[in-house]
């Protein structure tokens, strides 16, 4: 087992909309290995009067020796719904929060959306730290569009203006999408990658090209970025395939057995 290995649940999304799909999900992700998920598009978690409460989830996550180690939330819930938010992370035990995107009233606004979020997001993120939970970005690949006569990209923005508290929950399969090498972005930014998302990138010809794939499936270079990752402070590595070609758990099993003979 690896400690450091978590699977990012929206990867089984489609098996998680009932308690008894959660519960038997989290048995299967258990047995092949993973000890630690990220909590995300669990619908019988979502909704004013959710099928599973908070206080049952953290229950089935212990009764499979498995710990919550991250979510992605809504903005509005984080910004507007502060103690409610904490609330629900402490009673399934976890001390970090993100969320999955920038918000398009926020987006559509460009480099000055970008500025004006991390500023409306400071007083949101000290009061989540106070409480001992850490807030993170994930990114995709739209946030690496360049802008002004510097051509800098929206991430710079992220980086540069948001500092130490803003962690990046960096997807490095987006950032290699965009373009960017994502040894260089890490190298920018240690000790603010507690989290990140990882999976690969698979070239299937022409038609439909390069695919979301298991990791040691594709072509990313997991010998040069796995290292990079490490020494930047990564505390866990979450196995985040937004796409399976096959069966999701066939493929969150090839993830975590390549990932299993690194030293994590």
């Amino acid at each position: 087992m690896s400690s450091k290995i978590a699977a990012q649940m929206y990867t089984v999304r489609e098996f998680v909309k009932t308690e008894k799909d959660l519960a038997e999900t989290l048995a299967r992700l258990s047995k092949i290995g993973y000890k630690a998920v990220q909590l995300s598009a669990v619908a019988a978690m979502n909704g004013d009067d959710p099928l599973v409460s908070p206080a049952l989830a953290r229950k089935m996550l212990d009764d499979n020796g498995i710990k919550a180690i991250a979510t992605h939330r809504s903005w509005d819930d984080l910004a507007k719904n502060t103690q409610k938010e904490i609330d629900f992370h402490h009673a399934v035990g976890c001390d970090y929060a993100a969320i999955g995107g920038l918000p398009g009233d926020y987006f559509s606004r460009g480099a000055e959306g970008f500025s004006a979020w991390v500023k409306d997001a400071k007083p949101v993120i000290a009061k989540l730290n106070a409480a001992g939970i850490k807030f993170g970005f994930h990114n995709h690949a739209a946030e690496f569009e360049r802008y002004g006569a510097q051509r800098k990209t929206l991430y710079d923005i992220l980086i540069d203006e948001g500092g130490p508290e803003l962690q990046l929950e960096m997807d490095v399969y987006w950032v290699d999408h965009a373009g960017v090498n994502p040894v260089r972005v890490i190298e920018r930014v240690h000790g603010r990658l507690d989290v990140i998302h990882i999976k690969d990138k698979e070239v299937l010809g022409w038609n439909p090209g390069p695919v979301m794939a298991p990791i040691g499936e594709g072509n990313l270079d997991w010998s040069e970025l796995l290292p990079a990752l490490t020494a930047a402070g990564t505390k866990w590595f979450a196995v985040e395939q937004d796409e399976c070609r096959r069966d999701p758990f066939d493929c969150m099993r090839s993830s975590y057995e390549f990932l299993s003979k690194f030293k994590l």
